[in-house]
């Protein structure tokens, strides 16, 4: 609720007037997946379902330690929201089933650049009005994904060893020693090469809407170029930056342009 109070307050983009659909996983789904994710409906045949940011239940293990708690320490819990639920992965996927956008946009152009890019792109946006500590935390998380830029292909070129990873991640980026670990299995085996997406998608997303305020100037609106990019569905970053170029900013110059030349009242 607060997030989305201060995405209203500075306008930053359009919520649907739903709530976003938040619960606790049963205690199946938390041992198959044991970190906060989005469970997102079907994309095709789409009777409303939408998506859900399902949170684990809590466990303790034999000696009375909290297991997994990365994410759900107060601090955390800001940035992992914004990019989770809103205005990340939730809204996106919720704004093109209510939307309606084609197959091919929604499921063809599916990849961690362009899904993965927005919702580090949502922390970021978030992040000024998030309290000091979640501030930390949001940048502290956006550190890691830098990180994940050069370690991932540097470890499987041969051009770095795990151990080493390892310690960049825990002494630099000063991840906790499991989350590191987690990390490193996650470039060399689990998904080798995703992980890169998210700084990439989220570099993307920067610099179009840099490019855009300065072709738009005083005429830029931040809440306009939200909504427009998350209606143009899951689409690759050359071709989110032709949609934006060709056909948000020549709408956004004619409005404005038609804007000065009505009549005052």
């Amino acid at each position: 609720k607060d997030i989305e109070d201060f995405i209203r307050q500075n306008n930053l983009l359009t919520l649907p007037q739903r709530e976003a659909g938040i619960r606790i996983a049963s205690a199946a789904e938390t041992a198959a997946q044991p970190s906060a994710h989005l469970d997102i409906p079907r994309l095709i045949g789409n009777t409303g379902e939408f998506p859900e940011f399902v949170l684990p239940q809590l466990q303790k293990d034999d000696a009375g330690n909290w297991i997994g708690t990365d994410d759900t320490y107060e601090a955390g819990t800001w940035t992992l929201t914004a990019h989770e639920a809103r205005p990340g992965h939730e809204l996106q996927f919720s704004s093109m089933i209510e939307t309606g956008v084609s197959i091919a946009r929604a499921i063809f152009a599916f990849n961690s650049a362009n899904v993965e890019g927005w919702a580090l792109y949502a922390e970021a946006i978030a992040k000024p009005y998030m309290p000091l500590e979640g501030q930390l935390i949001s940048l502290q998380y956006r550190l890691a994904r830098a990180a994940r830029m050069f370690l991932d292909p540097m470890l499987n070129l041969g051009l770095i060893e795990p151990a080493d990873a390892k310690r960049l991640l825990t002494d630099d980026v000063v991840l906790g020693e499991s989350w590191a670990q987690n990390e490193i299995e996650r470039y060399t085996y689990r998904i080798p090469g995703q992980a890169t997406a998210y700084y990439f998608g989220y570099m993307n997303m920067q610099s179009l809407r840099t490019r855009t305020e300065l072709a738009l100037k005083d005429q830029f609106s931040l809440a306009a170029f939200h909504d427009f990019v998350l209606a143009q569905g899951l689409l690759p970053p050359e071709l989110l930056e032709k949609a934006v170029m060709q056909q948000f900013v020549p709408q956004q110059q004619e409005q404005r342009a038609d804007t000065a030349m009505a009549p005052a009242m």
